[in-house]
Formats: structure tokens, C-alpha cells, sequence
């Protein structure tokens, strides 16, 4: 069985090379053989340099810096895709894989076809390094009601069905992947993971969170961003507008695509959201 190993990075250095080093430090897995396509979209710290010295194998594919993380992604898959591969691993070059997590990846993905009768995708969950606390992995619809709204799956002692993931830990068997086809280039750096695994659901696929914890990763935090509510209002729209906020295009097709009839209420409300909490408390005073 062949992987490629997808991974997008700039600018993080010590990050991915120790990603790199606790992906080939996994234990072997018998007739099982991973190459690694990884896209350094326009570092300046010499993060290529260093990989290709310390990992010549590596399948390194170079950025101009625009290309956030679903277009590294992007990039990668497509150059994936043109090999003869069984399946694709997407790995985010800041999330530290157990020892056994592919052994476990691949146990789950083979234990899940046999019981469903199908290909499907497996969600490896990262948990802190320090608190242990769940950080990324396969997420379920908050309710029938907010249907862009999600809450991460907590993994147990099996797997769970979930309906999408982040994009931290994810197997991807090659039929899916011929099926649903390459990330959407509508998306720059975020939700273009959650709009994989939607598309992934209405081909017909499941998406099952593996048990236990396939690494760890820290999550992101939202201080400073377009989410913090001390940051000033104009500083927060412009900041939205980013490709690492809620760009307007991408979040349109997102809700569009998955929110149902009524998506173009769920597409306005995180701007009125931010407006509205700006502007209320003001009034108040």
C-alpha cells in the first residue's frame, strides 16, 4: 500500500521539521510505503533548504507565498493525484503524530471498510501537548437549526461517524478521492477542509473519527482576530475580510453549497454578529 502525505508550510521551520520527524518516526506498518509531497509556499527562514537536507526524499513543491493553507493543500493533492497512490494523508506541519498513529490510521480505515462495505475517510484527532484537551478533528452539525455550525466529535473507545473535519489528520482512500476530487479552489486558507468533508457525505462516503488521538497540535488562538471582541470594530471587519478571517466569496459558496434554502441568512449573520457586538455595548453605555 503506497500514501502520499500531504502538507503545506511557511515560514515554521522547527515546526515542520519535527512534524516530518514523528511522521518517519511511526512504527513501520507491513507492505505499507509513504512518500511525502510538501508544498513551501514562499518561506524566508529556510524551511525548504533544511527539509531537502535532512529529508532528500521528500517531493518538494515550491509557493510564491499566496497560497495560505488550502491552496498549499491544493497543490499537493494535485501532484499526488497524478502518482499511483492507495490513499492521501493530509497532515498540518504543526501537528506532532504519535508513534502509532498510522499503524492505527490504517487499522481503522481497513476495520471500517470490512464493517460498512465501503471506502471510507478516517479523522485522526490532535489533543493539546499540555492539557490534553481535544484541539482538531471530525465535527458534527450543532443542530438541524445551525447548519454551519459545528462541534468537534470527542473520540472514544471505536470509531464515530461524524459529518466533516478540520483538516489536521485526515486518511483519504484514493477511491474517494477520484470521486469527490482535489480541495475547492474557492477557498483560501480555511473551510475549504469542512467543505471537503460535506462533499465527501453527499458523494455517498462516511467519515469516521479513528479512537483515541492520532497527535498533538495547539489550537489556534482567537485573540487578536476578527473574533476578539477588544479589537476595534474596523480592525475586525478588515481582518474578516482575510484570507485567514471569513472572506466574503468563500464563506458564500460554503453556506451556498451546505446551509440549504435559507443560506444566504446564515452567510450574513457572523457580519452582523460582529457588527452588532461592536455596536451594542456602546449603546448601552
Amino acid at each position: 500500500m503506497k500514501i502520499a502525505v500531504l502538507m503545506t508550510c511557511h515560514n515554521r521551520r522547527e515546526k515542520t521539521l519535527a512534524c516530518l520527524a514523528a511522521l518517519h518516526a511511526n512504527v513501520p506498518v507491513l507492505g505499507t510505503s509513504f512518500a511525502v509531497f510538501l508544498v513551501d509556499d514562499g518561506s524566508s527562514d529556510g524551511t525548504a533548504a533544511a527539509v531537502a537536507a535532512r529529508y532528500p526524499h521528500t517531493r518538494l513543491i515550491v509557493g510564491d507565498g499566496s497560497l495560505f493553507w488550502n491552496g498549499g493543500m491544493r497543490k499537493a493533492f494535485a501532484a499526488a493525484l497524478e502518482g499511483n497512490f492507495d490513499a492521501y494523508l493530509w497532515l498540518n506541519d504543526d501537528t506532532m503524530l504519535y508513534p502509532d498513529a498510522l499503524v492505527r490510521l490504517l487499522a481503522a480505515s481497513r476495520a471500517l471498510r470490512l464493517a460498512t462495505g465501503g471506502n471510507v475517510v478516517v479523522v485522526g484527532s490532535t489533543q493539546d501537548a499540555a492539557s490534553r484537551a481535544l484541539t482538531y478533528g471530525g465535527v458534527v452539525r450543532a443542530a438541524r437549526w445551525r447548519p454551519m455550525a459545528f462541534s468537534m466529535v470527542t473520540p472514544g473507545a471505536a470509531p464515530i461517524e461524524c459529518e466533516s473535519m478540520w483538516g489536521n489528520c485526515v486518511l483519504i482512500p484514493d477511491a474517494i478521492a477520484r470521486a469527490v476530487g482535489n480541495l475547492d479552489p474557492s477557498f483560501t486558507h480555511s473551510m475549504g477542509d469542512v467543505d471537503y468533508g460535506l462533499r465527501v457525505r453527499k458523494a455517498g462516503f462516511g467519515i469516521f473519527v479513528m479512537s483515541g488521538y492520532a497527535g498533538t497540535c495547539s489550537m489556534n488562538s482567537p485573540s487578536g482576530s476578527y473574533e476578539d471582541p477588544r479589537v476595534p470594530l474596523r480592525e475586525r471587519l478588515r481582518k474578516m475580510m482575510q484570507p485567514k478571517g471569513l472572506p466574503v466569496r468563500s464563506w458564500r459558496v460554503l453556506t451556498r453549497r451546505h446551509a440549504g434554502p435559507f443560506w444566504f441568512l446564515y452567510w450574513a449573520w457572523p457580519y452582523c454578529k460582529v457588527v452588532a457586538s461592536a455596536l451594542l455595548p456602546r449603546r448601552r453605555a
